[in-house]
């Protein structure tokens, strides 16, 4: 995938730096940038499509290097403006990138090749919070005053805090039996929080039908009609693994899978450090991981589909429970583009993967889906797990 630098088809009434259009990841159609997600001609998803074309390599890796300790370090790469670092924001990000090497023993990987990016040290604990916080900077140029989410729990957090810190009011929608310690975190910043009745799919459903009701005016919902500016924070993860490596990609990276989205993003992110020219291009891996019991990404990969067929989550990794994940198939895609998989392993093993991180590297953070038994890196290879969820243990 080649580096998007395109000119903005219509002149656009809000800044948000090289950010120029917002393009059909199906059929290509392009339209100025707003508070929209879903192609007016097929109905496709949309995505940031950007103009890189006046900056410089080098000039461009000074300028990141000399940027804040936090996502904005890479603003010149991001739908935010230029002054982003200056505006009151959550600011996470430039989290550890840490050297595993007793998990690695455990895993039959060599020592210095085993890499863990540790998002629990986000404000709220989560990756979430990269997202939430290239979404706030979207509403704000788009006049929003209400920041909401469908969320699974990590999201209602991030939503939460963000919009506290930046003077936004918050609503967060989330499915009615969600676990107490998920609520607790979530309402602690004292925005409004809606039960509703059914699972993720059935509130995220709800949330989509609000963007078209009067009610809903005014409200900028990160993971529906702010989509596309939102899911560009994940994005920064794939930035930071390859600078904290010295400019260098990764041989392999293993994901876990959700909606898709971090996955999708963290190879644009890769695709946009080789294009220009800050990382050296050289082929690397993608690798993800589902719960079994909400694995419709996994089961499609292994079936040799290309169409991602709904399932209804049956899992104690209740932030992966998405059962119709919106950027299945661009998994797939990117699973097979790369040599890489997408695997699935049950609850037991999740228990098990949480006890082996917690025994060989002192973390007794809370892992997405780590598939310990699927892949198995080639010695000598290089990889990255991201650990990004919230440092309180689900389960045990």
């Amino acid at each position: 995938m080649a580096v998007q630098t395109v000119a903005s088809t219509t002149e656009s009434a809000v800044d948000l730096g090289p950010a120029a259009a917002l393009s059909c990841r199906e059929c290509g159609h392009r339209v100025p940038l707003g508070p929209v997600f879903a192609c007016e001609e097929c109905f496709g998803p949309l995505e940031i499509a950007y103009d890189f074309s006046a900056y410089g390599t080098e000039e461009l890796r000074k300028r990141i290097e000399a940027g804040p300790a936090n996502i904005w370090r890479y603003a010149p790469l991001l739908p935010v403006p230029a002054d982003v670092a200056g505006k009151p924001n959550i600011n996470p990000g430039w989290t550890k990138l840490v050297q595993a090497d007793n998990l690695a023993r455990e895993l039959g990987v060599d020592p210095g090749k085993l890499f863990v990016k540790d998002d629990s040290g986000n404000p709220t604990h989560s990756f979430k919070d990269r997202v939430v916080a290239q979404a706030i900077e979207a509403a704000r140029a788009f006049g929003f005053t209400t920041l909401s989410c469908s969320s699974t729990g990590n999201l209602a957090g991030a939503v939460g805090a963000a919009a506290a810190r930046a003077g936004f009011r918050s609503c967060v929608f989330i499915p009615h039996d969600l676990e107490q310690g998920k609520v607790v975190m979530a309402a602690v910043y004292g925005g409004e929080l809606v039960g509703i009745e059914g699972n993720y799919d059935d509130v995220n459903r709800f949330c989509s039908e609000l963007i078209g009701d009067p009610a809903g005016e005014g409200w900028g919902f990160v993971n529906v009609n702010l989509r596309p500016y939102y899911a560009e924070g994940s994005k920064t993860l794939a930035y930071e693994i390859c600078e904290q490596l010295g400019w260098e990609l990764p041989d392999q990276i293993v994901i876990p899978i959700a909606s898709g989205s971090q996955l999708t993003k963290i190879d644009k992110g890769l695709q946009e450090l080789i294009g220009l020219g800050l990382v050296e291009d050289k082929p690397y891996r993608i690798f993800g991981a589902q719960a079994e019991g909400c694995s419709p990404v996994s089961t499609a990969y292994k079936a040799g589909h290309d169409v991602v067929r709904p399932q209804k989550p049956d899992t104690i990794a209740k932030s992966l429970a998405i059962g119709n994940p919106a950027d299945g198939p661009y998994v797939l895609d990117i699973a097979r583009r790369t040599g890489g998989a997408v695997e699935d392993v049950n609850d037991e093993q999740i228990v098990e993967a949480i006890r082996l991180l917690a025994r060989s590297e002192g973390s007794s953070r809370r892992r997405r889906g780590r598939d310990r038994g699927g892949h198995q890196e080639a010695p000598g290879e290089r990889c990255s797990r991201p650990v990004l969820d919230h440092r309180r243990a689900q389960h045990g």
